[in-house]
Order: structure tokens, then C-alpha cells, then sequence
């Protein structure tokens, strides 16, 4: 009964941060060394904090409860509530990108199998988070495939290798950012909360 109830706790959660993580942006800083010349500055990622909610909920919760999160959060942007970045609806699925959100699944249930295979450990959580991100790509670039083969409208101005280069590799750097962040903030948690 307690494990149930907690990975429904683990999949509430996740399904709030991947909401509010659609909407914020991942900004880094700086180089501390260059402080004393500029100051503290700024700028963005190119990714928002998304990826980084599917992941931390796999981190923390387990596979379960991962997947069950990001499961909810394709059926509510489905059913027409505004959760996606681009609004809602049924129509979504026909959006060249929307592999990447069914790569949510499979990524947060890979990440959160993984995390929970050995103890706790910076390497072992970001080894987790890498390849739960590498299962997210793998779906996005299929159903890429996928929309290019069925010419959807979405896959009209771009081939498809710059539908991969455009959703792929231009994120992937920020992504690994947020990432680090995320493996960082699971080892704390997860030493916190003593599992």
C-alpha cells in the first residue's frame, strides 16, 4: 500500500514539474573566472525545463511512477488543456515534434529503471538521465521518419535532416545542462529522503 501511494505521489509531482517545465526556460551562467571582468551573467539554454521534470521524476520516483506521470501529461495536452508548449489537442499528433513527447514515456520509465539499479551515485543518476534523454531522441527521430514518410503538414519547410538537426542536435547541448542539474538535484534528494 505505502509503495503504491508513493509512486502516485512520485507521478503527481512529475506530472506538475513537466507542466511548469514547458513554460520555463533553462538559462546558465557564466564562467566564475570571468566574473571579475563582466559580473555574473545570463543566457539561455534554447530548452526549457521540460526535459529536465521527465527525468528528475524518473530519478526520484522510479520507473513507474515516471512513466505514469508523463503518460497523464499526454493525455490532458491531448484532451485540449493548453499543457503542451504550443497549446492542446488532438491535433497535436499530427506535429512533427510530438514523437519527442511520446519519447517521454519510455524515457522517464528507462531513467527511473535505471536510477533505482544501483545506490544513488552522481555517475549512476547521470547515466540514468542520459539514457532516459537518448530514449526521448529515439522516438523523436522515428516519428520524424514517421511524419516525413505521410508528408504531414508540419514536415513541409524542412527536410528531414533538418527536422532532426532542428529538434535534435541544436537542443542536445542545453539538454546535457540541464541534465547535470538534474543529476545534481536527484543525488541530494535522494540522500535526503535516505533511498
Amino acid at each position: 500500500m505505502f509503495v503504491a501511494s508513493n509512486q502516485l505521489l512520485w507521478s503527481m509531482i512529475g506530472l506538475l514539474l513537466t507542466m511548469g517545465g514547458t513554460f520555463l526556460e533553462s538559462y546558465g551562467i557564466t564562467w566564475p573566472w570571468s566574473w571579475s571582468k563582466h559580473g555574473i551573467q545570463t543566457y539561455s539554454l534554447g530548452v526549457s525545463y521540460q526535459i529536465g521534470a521527465v527525468l528528475l521524476v524518473g530519478c526520484l520516483g522510479g520507473k513507474n511512477a515516471g512513466a505514469l506521470s508523463q503518460i497523464a501529461y499526454l493525455v490532458m495536452g491531448l484532451t485540449l488543456l493548453p499543457v503542451f508548449s504550443e497549446g492542446g489537442g488532438i491535433g497535436y499528433v499530427k506535429l512533427a515534434h510530438f514523437g519527442y513527447l511520446l519519447g517521454f514515456i519510455p524515457g522517464a520509465w528507462i531513467c527511473g529503471f535505471l536510477a533505482f539499479k544501483a545506490r544513488p551515485r552522481l555517475e549512476t543518476l547521470a547515466f540514468s538521465c542520459v539514457c532516459g534523454l537518448l530514449a526521448v531522441h529515439i522516438c523523436g527521430i522515428s516519428y520524424l521518419i514517421f511524419s516525413n514518410f505521410f508528408q504531414w503538414q508540419s514536415m513541409e519547410n524542412l527536410t528531414l535532416v533538418q527536422a532532426i538537426s532542428s529538434y535534435s542536435w541544436s537542443k542536445l547541448p542545453g539538454q546535457l545542462a540541464v541534465i547535470c542539474a538534474v543529476t545534481v538535484i536527484a543525488y541530494i534528494l535522494r540522500h535526503l529522503m535516505f533511498y
